[in-house]
């Protein structure tokens, strides 16, 4: 998402000579499901596209937290009046269905030119001119020369070790000790159910939580999906940082992991096709010493990825993407030199947003997934304040508190406001 969010606000902006480089062959249905946040429909309205993402989206004006293991409500939240506070609502949709927005709306922009099938090999020269080589599904490389070098090559970035090791700054991945199942129901198999149909008719997300796992569950693609995220103790994958992030997983081995949650989700997770089950492990890394070197900047999961657990993992790569836009639109001139300030102040405008947002998913994970103790009833009781109205909830992205500091946040007039003082800090 930040690759082709970094493209068309660019483009919007005025620029010209915008080159994408994409491993994948096309932009196909891929992916599962997504949360579209204020913060970022915010950006996806300005940037044109938001629209036709939405004729597919499901408004979400509810949660519901449940005991994973007996269904019952921990807590029942109440959010219709999110478009109300915020200015745009809070939606869910598949990611095909947000890149899709995203990559038509880039389709309009002549100035974009779309390089599928290449797979980046690496940096060969970081300044004056940044260049690097890329080889074609056929085996042909080709060396590529540019004015900016934007990295939206996610968690397992060799932009952001190569940076790194140019820097002398050790790249510290860290092994969250989790996995996710993803998987997505067709609504005729949840219709067939009482208990699924009503899910899939809401408008609503639904968490079953449990000692150390969960499912976060919603309606997408015009509620003929329902899609479910896992997460639970990462048993499958080698315990060091490895190539490996994904494998295909065994439906035996998923419902024994979650045996003792209630008939309604194993009844779900048993409507998932043998060998149609996968798991993703989970993967962050620790705070980056620097995300640019000269005019080379890193953008979403390669310098932030994130837990889970708010939901704004795609939304902070677009409001990354946003950001960029903004200050380089706002360059004095067109040397290296003010290119890599405007580039260093799109990371101090960005860094501290994006490191407490990571903290705060890994805090809220935390809490979700305690076992029996004294801790845990302290949870259940503010889940039972929260249904009566309270301001917090342990359950952060359902918190009107955690909303309001990440839905209120408009990142490009923050940019706006601080840009020229941040550039004139800077040597």
């Amino acid at each position: 998402m930040g690759g082709l969010g970094c493209a068309l606000a660019l483009a919007n902006k005025g620029f010209r000579n915008i080159e994408i480089y994409e491993m994948a062959s096309d932009l196909g249905f891929v992916g599962a499901g997504i949360q579209l946040a204020p913060n970022l429909v915010r950006i996806l309205t300005r940037l044109g596209c938001w629209d036709d993402i939405e004729a597919e989206a499901t408004n979400i004006v509810e949660a519901s937290v449940r005991d994973g293991a007996t269904n019952k409500e921990l807590a029942h939240v109440m959010m219709p009046d999110i478009r109300e506070k915020y200015g745009f609502p809070h939606c869910t949709g598949h990611r095909a269905s947000l890149a899709g927005g995203l990559f038509n709306a880039c389709k309009k922009q002549s100035a974009i030119k779309w390089n599928f099938g290449y797979i980046f090999d690496g940096i060969d020269q970081f300044s004056p001119i940044p260049t690097f080589t890329v080889t074609s599904r056929q085996g042909e490389s080709r060396q590529v020369e540019c004015d900016i070098l934007l990295a939206a090559d996610g968690v397992k970035s060799r932009t952001r070790t190569e940076i790194l090791a140019r820097v002398g700054a050790p790249g510290i991945v860290e092994d969250t000790g989790q996995a996710a199942y993803r998987i997505m129901l067709p609504r005729e198999k949840m219709l067939a159910d009482p208990e699924m149909a009503e899910l899939i008719n809401s408008n609503q997300v639904t968490r079953w939580i449990g000692e150390k796992r969960h499912w976060i569950a919603y309606p997408v693609a015009g509620k003929t999906i329902y899609n479910l995220s896992s997460t639970q103790p990462d048993t499958h994958f080698a315990a060091a940082p490895s190539e490996t992030y994904t494998t295909r997983g065994s439906k035996k081995d998923m419902m024994d992991v979650y045996d003792d949650f209630c008939p309604l989700v194993k009844r779900m997770l048993d409507l998932v096709p043998d060998k149609e089950v996968c798991e993703w492990k989970l993967r962050r890394h620790k705070s980056l010493p620097t995300w640019t070197i000269g005019t080379i900047a890193l953008v979403g999961d390669a310098c932030h990825p994130t837990l889970p657990h708010l939901n704004q993992g795609a939304a902070l790569a677009v409001e990354d993407a946003a950001v960029l836009a903004e200050v380089l639109s706002r360059a004095p001139d067109t040397s290296h030199a003010t290119i890599g300030k405007c580039l260093k102040v799109y990371e101090l405008l960005r860094k501290e947003r994006t490191t407490t947002l990571v903290d705060l998913a890994a805090a809220s994970g935390r809490t979700l997934h305690l076992g029996d103790g004294q801790a845990k009833e302290e949870r259940d009781r503010q889940f039972a304040e929260a249904s009566k109205g309270g301001k917090s909830v342990p359950d952060k992205w359902a918190s009107p508190d955690v909303q309001a500091m990440i839905y209120s946040h408009d990142c490009m007039k923050f940019a706006e406001e601080n840009f020229d003082e941040l550039y004139s800090s800077l040597a």
